[in-house]
């Protein structure tokens, strides 16, 4: 009888599959267990290989994702596509000891916690996989930030190996915000009551084959996840992500104008056009590198056709921020104040249409 879905998020892990089901096999035995790899479109294949496995074995379930990325929002579809009574998520890249799940099951199933996590930090675990002393370092920053967010003690609660039932995950899942690549902190932090948690001593070891999916966007993706789980019901992470980019392109847009305009004595709507498109640039850069990271562009193709897109439907904001500065400032405005209000109109438009057209989503 099927009893547990261990849920592995993957990007570009197809070499990982097949040797970690054999690790699987060996903590669990043959039976009452599924696993079910949740890929985001990888370029290398893992999601034909997640089928080509499971047309050997049961076992496998692949959900192969287009046009949405991230491990959180992987993992709760995951969760949620099965009929297991019980949940585990783990990493594919071999780095999370399968021979904790029959511990951690135990707990949950026996009521001693409701939710069981693989922590790095507690007496008997290591961190010794992470790539350097500097991202052992950061994690543990982040931990301290995380529990103050969730209200709970725990020693990793950026842990991304954790094991619970599924129908506390079906209750949660409606409220879980799905942003950011640690669905644990999202977990804890939106439950009520709060979970019960023990920890079991992880050993993190090495990548076993390909690149971690970590790269340098992951930090200011946690704090989104902070941000979102303190004060996103207030202003929409996404809202606020595009306002934040927005504001540095302010600078971008001001730093271009004063060089233009001020040092090098370009008229005042030529320098404006100049340096709106400068800005443009900027924020379509950053935007596509942060606030859309679940749906970034990649490739030049791909990004040169997103730039002139978002050139393009924010051509009308364009026209409105040049057109409005230019009016302001030639009826006595100072040319900061009318500048920033030709930022402020073109602002709202923008969001909008990129967000909807370039990106695809609000």
């Amino acid at each position: 009888m099927l009893e547990l879905a261990i849920i592995l998020p993957t990007l570009n892990e197809r070499d990982n599959l097949a040797p970690l089901l054999v690790r699987i096999e060996n903590a669990l035995g043959a039976t009452g267990w599924e696993v079910i790899v949740v890929d985001d479109n990888s370029p290398d294949g893992t999601a034909d290989a997640a089928r080509a496995l499971a047309m050997s074995d049961g076992r496998v379930r692949a959900i192969q994702r287009f046009g949405r990325r991230g491990l959180a929002s992987a993992a709760i579809e995951g969760m949620c596509a099965t009929a297991a009574p019980f949940v585990a998520v783990m990493d594919a890249d071999h780095q999370h000891d399968p021979a904790l799940l029959p511990q951690m099951l135990a707990a949950v199933r026996e009521s001693a916690c409701d939710i069981a996590v693989a922590s790095r930090f507690v007496a008997g675990g290591n961190a010794d996989g992470l790539s350097s002393a500097t991202r052992e370092k950061g994690s543990r920053l982040a931990n301290r930030l995380a529990r103050k967010v969730t209200g709970i003690e725990l020693t990793d609660p950026m842990s991304g190996y954790f094991l619970t039932r599924s129908d506390a995950v079906r209750a949660a899942a409606p409220r879980l915000s799905g942003i950011g690549f640690k669905i644990l902190l999202d977990l804890l932090a939106t439950s009520n009551p709060p979970l019960r948690v023990k920890e079991f001593p992880l050993q993190f070891a090495e990548r076993r084959a390909g690149e971690s999916k970590l790269d340098n966007a992951v930090a200011f993706e946690f704090l989104v996840g902070l941000y979102d789980r303190s004060l996103g019901r207030f202003v929409p992470s996404r809202f606020a992500l595009f306002g934040s980019v927005g504001a540095l392109g302010v600078a971008v847009h001001m730093t271009a104008l004063t060089l233009l305009y001020r040092v090098s004595g370009e008229g005042f709507a030529l320098a404006t056009v100049i340096a709106t498109f400068a800005a443009m640039s900027f924020n379509f850069w950053l935007n596509n590198f942060l606030t859309y990271r679940d749906q970034r562009l990649r490739g030049a193709v791909a990004i040169a056709r997103g730039w002139l897109g978002f050139c393009l439907t924010c051509a009308v904001g364009a026209l409105a921020n040049v057109a409005t500065a230019t009016l302001l400032q030639g009826r006595g405005f100072h040319w900061v104040l009318a500048a920033l209000a030709g930022i402020v109109i073109g602002s709202v438009w923008n969001y909008a249409l990129s967000s909807r057209f370039v990106w695809g989503k609000y």
